[in-house]
């Protein structure tokens, strides 16, 4: 075991986070501070080394923040490593509250991309102190002085700020280090004050229980304390604290400023959530850290076992999951359709592909998600205001007075080149311009108000296909507007399955039903009666496919002989398909109910 006597001088320590838009280098960087600091061994070094999940290493993305300590000339540097997709930017936001700098990187290449601008914002509102870098410079076409320009023009950093680095080959990363001992400020916090710690991030290891990263803000931790979380109100011994290498080193205390993890025995899931403020028992802090807003989901889906028997594992691996994801939300809910589940809450599509895979590979799951849905207003004929999250809770037309949906600002950077075709793909999603900037003469950014229902299926696949992957996409939620909605609902053989169940707008209604018939009836396997299918507004049918009946030769064994004979069999045949067509159930293959989610594919 390593202990440290004395917690370490707050001069020497810097805090810091790497943010950049998907892809422009954040883990490459981190992988090269690991060898140039001589934190891992050269033997063990491996590409993404933070990056600690198999599905972050297939998709080539960071999915989870991670922290690291590293020694540079006689200072301590504590890394942060962060996601750059939209959908994980609560992810980013729990660590520029950990830190007093940030590393902003940009592709010298691509220039300023959507997310460059977001996650840039967001550390200035945290008040912290950036470092430009441009990245990939030795990438032939590199073009650093106009990203330069970029970022002076549109972030108002001037040039001669800014580093130009090879993440790859590590040139120029020597410097950066030197540069953010010198630029980002030490912390500031008295060891001397009662505890204050803040819990960032946490998961669930299954033999140790709640294993949580934590920020100290003020006094000392100290091994085999027992310690009080401030919100959750509990009670617990520290078990062990530490640091991330980035392998786990216990220690004996962590002082002011310094980023570590704390192992304390604690079992229920909701006992570290992130956000929560940690003191000592024996001599509490008066007032808890601000911790973090609670993030609100923009889109819901169902989620439920295919075997009915594994709801409480699903309930579990659901409560483990929000423990290291605090922005998924979940309640119970039942389909007749697909039995009983839980109504998820997501901040985006590949966060809910992400979660849904997780719940597969950690938990070793078989589940069925409905197609997604937004959270609409309904407002009854009564003046009553209703929350609707579920096509199916949307009331009937008759009692409906309006629905609200809720719209998105979207910001849109593309070459000037594909200017006219992601105008169009906005115009066709219902979308309203707000303003057109040009940062250069080859780049433009748009801004849009955009339903969220118009973006939550494919319009970022759309967005990519249509400019060759080279546009970016950044939005935030703005407020609700009145739409002339409606629900569609799929019959089969007549009965509704709610889980097919969906709202549109009403001048799309005709072609999602006619789409969802005809992909249906490919899907549902042939009866031995015709099994219609129906896609309806209320009591109005607007699209319907049949899935024709198997035929059974009943005149195979029939040669020769009187007609009356032939028809006698035929007629026995169409009462037998008669009676089974009335007491007959179609069962819904799972493959229909996960072609409702590829429906735009084509």
């Amino acid at each position: 075991m390593v202990t440290a006597p004395e917690p370490l001088d707050v001069r020497r320590i810097r805090n810091f986070s790497i943010i950049a838009h998907v892809d422009h280098g954040k883990s490459t960087l981190s992988d090269r501070i690991l060898e140039i600091t001589g934190a891992v061994d050269p033997r063990l070094m491996r590409a993404q080394y933070l990056d600690s999940m198999d599905i972050e290493r297939e998709r080539g993305i960071t999915i989870k923040a991670q922290n690291v300590r590293v020694h540079f000339e006689e200072h301590v540097l504590q890394l942060i490593d962060t996601p750059g997709h939209v959908d994980f930017g609560y992810e980013v936001s729990r660590s520029l509250a950990a830190c007093e700098g940030a590393v902003l990187l940009v592709d010298a290449s691509q220039g300023i991309q959507a997310q460059t601008l977001a996650n840039c914002y967001q550390a200035l509102e945290n008040d912290l102190e950036i470092v430009p870098v441009l990245n990939k410079i030795d990438l032939p076409a590199a073009d650093p002085e106009r990203c330069m320009e970029e970022l002076d023009r549109v972030l108002g950093l001037p040039p001669e700020s800014v580093l130009a680095i090879s993440a790859k080959t590590g040139e120029g990363v020597r410097e950066l280090l030197r540069a953010i001992i010198e630029r980002i400020p030490a912390p500031s916090g008295d060891p001397e004050l009662p505890l204050r710690a803040l819990v960032f991030d946490s998961h669930y290891d299954q033999y140790r229980g709640v294993i949580s990263s934590i920020r100290i803000v003020e006094g000392v931790m100290r091994d085999h304390v027992k310690i009080k979380m401030m919100q959750a109100g509990a009670s617990h011994d520290i078990e062990e604290i530490g640091i991330r290498t980035p392998e786990m080193l216990r220690v004996s205390q962590l002082g002011p400023g310094e980023v570590g993890y704390l192992v304390a025995g604690i079992k229920d899931v909701g006992g570290a959530r992130s956000g929560e403020t940690i003191t000592e028992s024996a001599r509490p802090a008066t007032r808890a850290l601000e911790g973090y807003q609670d993030p609100k989901p923009m889109i819901f889906c169902g989620i439920y076992p295919i075997d009915g028997d594994d709801l409480p594992d699903l309930r579990d691996a659901l409560d483990k999951l929000m423990l290291n994801d605090a922005s998924i939300t979940y309640e119970p809910e039942s389909s007749h359709a697909l039995g009983f589940g839980f109504r998820c809450g997501f901040l985006g599509l590949l966060h809910m592909e992400i979660v849904r895979e997780r719940l597969e590979r950690e938990f070793n799951l078989d589940i069925i998600a409905t197609a997604p849905s937004v959270v609409y207003r309904a407002f009854l004929s009564d003046g009553t205001e209703m929350r609707v999250d579920n096509p199916v809770e949307l009331p009937d037309p008759s009692r409906l007075d309006h629905i609200d949906e809720p719209m998105l600002s979207i910001s849109i950077l593309t070459p000037s080149e594909f200017l006219g075709t992601v105008m169009d793909l906005c115009q066709s999603r219902r979308a309203e311009m707000v303003k057109m900037d040009y940062l250069s003469t080859e780049r433009v950014e748009l801004r849009y108000r955009i339903p969220l229902a118009e973006v939550v299926i494919d319009f970022f696949d759309a967005l990519k296909s249509r400019t060759k992957g080279y546009a970016s996409l950044d939005y935030e939620p703005a407020e609700y507007v009145t739409s002339n909605l409606v629900r569609v609902d799929l019959l089969i053989n007549h009965e509704p399955v709610d889980a097919f169940s969906t709202i549109v707008h009403r001048s799309n209604a005709d072609l999602y039903g006619r789409k969802m018939a005809e992909r249906l009836k490919e899907l549902i396997p042939r009866q031995m009666f015709d099994v219609p299918i129906q896609a309806a507004i209320g009591g109005r049918v607007i699209a319907r496919e049949t899935v024709k009946a198997r035929r059974k030769d009943v005149l195979a064994k029939c040669y020769g002989g009187d007609i009356t004979r032939k028809r006698k069999l035929l007629e026995k045949q169409k009462e037998g398909k008669k009676r089974m067509k009335n007491l007959g159930r179609v069962e819904v293959p799972q493959e229909a109910f996960v072609a409702a989610l590829r429906l735009e594919e084509d």
